[in-house]
């Protein structure tokens, strides 16, 4: 019989806690980051990994990026390609980056959570737009035909507001 090491209680004690506050496995991809970052800015956990990480205080979804990178950045990848652009810029509005008013992004290193920032859908449709316009007018769109833009970490300290 294998020895229960605290790392492996402390794992129990994460499974147990999210399956009671509904928070699904917080070791799926970057769920964990997900709940901290929602439970430290007082929102409330999304219950699926689909949609909306969160809400805030007002019951608005929200979305979270993350990094453990060293520089914060924030990555949009595999959305959806729509037939035209027209058509591309109404999904990112209204089903994609505009649906969630707030995003936050958060930049975590091996002490925990070090740097979180905000920025409306706006101002992040606005840095986007142009990245995922130029990769959905490419001509060799490569294995995956999704697009996917980021934000820099220059593009966040100068358009977001620091939190953290």
């Amino acid at each position: 019989m294998k020895k229960t090491t605290e790392f492996m209680k402390l794992y129990d004690q994460m499974i147990d806690l999210s399956v009671r506050e509904g928070y699904g496995d917080p070791f799926t991809y970057g769920r964990g980051k997900e709940i901290y970052l929602a439970e430290w800015l007082g929102h409330t956990v999304a219950s699926t990994l689909a949609g909306s990480d969160g809400y805030d205080q007002d019951g608005n979804p929200v979305e979270y990026k993350s990094t453990i990178n060293s520089q914060i950045r924030a990555t949009y990848n595999g959305v959806s390609v729509q037939d035209s652009w027209d058509e591309q810029v109404e999904y990112l509005e209204t089903n994609k980056i505009g649906k969630y008013k707030n995003h936050f992004f958060s930049r975590f290193d091996e002490t925990g959570l070090v740097e979180v920032w905000s920025m409306d859908s706006d101002r992040v449709l606005e840095l986007l737009l142009p990245k995922l316009s130029k990769k959905f007018h490419k001509k060799n769109k490569g294995k995956d035909p999704r697009l996917g833009a980021s934000l820099s970490k220059k593009e966040i300290y100068t358009f977001g507001t620091r939190l953290l």
